[in-house]
């Protein structure tokens, strides 16, 4: 089964208190602490075990997907998810994209469906063309 990735259409939104829940969360699992995410500033990173290599090294834990995320959008402590990718591996164990976000947004009792949506703005007038 081949990875799958999907632009999230309208982006999810987390506001700033579901944001803070969210990162507290995933701070609490991160894989130098024993658990199964990796966060840092626009991506965060679901293995299928704790980092159980050498030196705190990944080990035998596999990447089941990754969710790309912008903070501090649209407002100044928001969070912004616009992408999510379910490896190869994370497909054949029955990940999905919904399955990864909800995985996440569980800690702000959240799921991807469920989730706020940014408003898409269209554009009133043509970029490149001058006004008079």
């Amino acid at each position: 089964m081949p990875e799958q990735t999907t632009v999230i259409r309208p982006s999810a939104l987390l506001k700033d208190k579901e944001a803070h829940r969210v990162l507290l969360a995933l701070e609490e699992r991160d894989v130098s602490r024993g658990g199964v995410w990796s966060a840092t500033a626009g991506l965060w990173q679901r293995y299928d075990q704790a980092w159980d290599g050498e030196a705190g090294s990944r080990g035998g834990a596999q990447l089941v997907g990754t969710i790309g995320v912008v903070y501090g959008t649209p407002s100044k402590y928001d969070i912004t998810i616009f992408r999510a990718t379910v490896t190869e591996h994370g497909a054949e164990a029955g990940w999905t994209v919904d399955r990864l976000c909800d995985d996440a947004l569980q800690f702000a009792d959240l799921t991807l469906a469920s989730c706020p949506r940014t408003a898409l703005m269209s554009p009133t007038a043509d970029p490149f063309h001058k006004r008079d």
